[in-house]
């Protein structure tokens, strides 16, 4: 895709005016960093506010009576008992179990919004209409961009904007208005910090950044940071950590399935893929996602193998970095069941040299959600 043929979000002037480096992601041209750098966005947004534009992702509505068990159908999330003004986490799944994509679902009064991943956005409007677009009315939100502002003094920022929004505890949300506007906000974020994402129609998009990037604390972050960040905090990138190859348990996603939508539950199975998952979870899998803490400085990327104590092929990393506030190497990747416990040693092939790493649990950083 050229550049002439890249899409772009509703701040891309604003990030030229910030002197963002603008690379290609998912079909737009997205900052990958600023002229602060990667590092020290990263390191910024731990310890103050980070504002990063998230608006390539697509918003979708889902309205109607039968939206909630409808979309049951096709996740196995338990969607109807969410209340109002909660958001979950979920993907949709394939018949072999596999995760088409992931994706947060909010219920507000009157529909259910999804945020999906940009890459996946037009596959999943079509898998959605195409099962239950007979059952609820499927709006994709073009007209509405998504802001994320991440660290331990968001709250503080937003709150001059608004002072209702701190009364929001993590995976909470509901209506502000913010600048002018009116935005739903949910207490969540992609970072392992305390956190906000705003929808906000377009129009109003650069006009809010602005007046959030005059908050003493904020500052703006790319997708350089916010992939470090999430990594240090063992959150999966979907196309990398989990594909249609991938199963929720295997991913260690299996505490996003709720009783009720597992074998035995009041609303089990339903949804694609369903006897492979509660088997897996009867029986435990074959192989699952592990975090892993290099032995050596040299950072271990993604595609690198992992070989056992015996030098035999044993998995392959799915991420890997070197964390700014971990301070040393770290990566997650897939591993038979017998080598995933932590402390196990396995040895990651870089440049053919084999680089010991250790099994650790996740996350890396801990997490500082607003729990209330």
């Amino acid at each position: 895709m050229s550049a002439n043929e890249l899409l772009k979000t509703p701040l891309y002037a604003l990030h030229l005016e910030l002197g963002a480096r603008m690379v290609p992601f998912a079909g737009y041209e997205m900052p990958v960093q600023y002229p602060a750098g990667i590092i020290a966005e990263h390191r910024h947004c731990r310890a103050s506010a980070a504002l990063f534009d998230v608006s390539h992702m697509g918003q979708v509505r889902l309205v109607g009576d039968d939206a909630a068990r409808a979309l049951e159908s096709l996740v196995p999330v338990d969607v109807v008992d969410l209340p109002v003004g909660k958001q979950r986490y979920g993907f949709f799944t394939n018949a072999s179990g596999g995760i088409l994509d992931d994706l947060m679902i909010a219920r507000r009064e009157d529909d259910l919004l999804l945020v999906v991943n940009a890459a996946c956005k037009t596959a999943d409007l079509a898998h959605l209409n195409t099962h239950i677009g007979h059952r609820c009315r499927i709006e994709l939100l073009a007209d509405r961009a998504l802001l994320a502002l991440q660290g331990p003094k968001a709250a503080d920022a937003l709150a001059r904007l608004n002072p209702g929004v701190a009364r929001l505890s993590f995976m909470g949300g509901g209506w502000f208005e913010l600048a002018g506007s009116q935005c739903f906000v949910t207490r969540s974020g992609y970072t392992g910090e305390d956190g906000f994402e705003i929808s906000v129609p377009a129009v109003d998009a650069e006009g809010l950044a602005r007046a959030l990037l005059q908050q003493p604390e904020v500052q703006p972050a790319g997708l350089g940071a916010r992939d470090t960040l999430r990594l240090e905090a063992g959150l999966c990138l979907y196309g990398h950590d989990i594909d249609t190859q991938t199963t929720p348990v295997e991913a260690g996603l299996g505490w996003a399935i709720q009783k009720v939508r597992r074998a035995g539950g009041a609303r089990a199975g339903g949804y694609p893929g369903a006897h492979v998952i509660d088997a897996q979870f009867a029986h435990g899998p074959t192989h699952k996602r592990v975090g892993l803490v290099g032995l050596e400085r040299a950072p271990v990327r993604e595609g690198a193998q992992l070989l056992d104590a015996h030098g035999h092929p044993a998995g392959r990393v799915t991420s890997g970095t070197l964390g700014p506030t971990a301070n040393e190497p770290i990566a997650m990747g897939y591993l038979p069941v017998n080598h995933a416990a932590p402390g196990g040693i396995v040895h990651a092939v870089v440049r053919d040299k084999k680089l010991p790493m250790r099994v650790v649990p996740m996350p890396f950083v801990p997490h500082r959600y607003h729990r209330g």
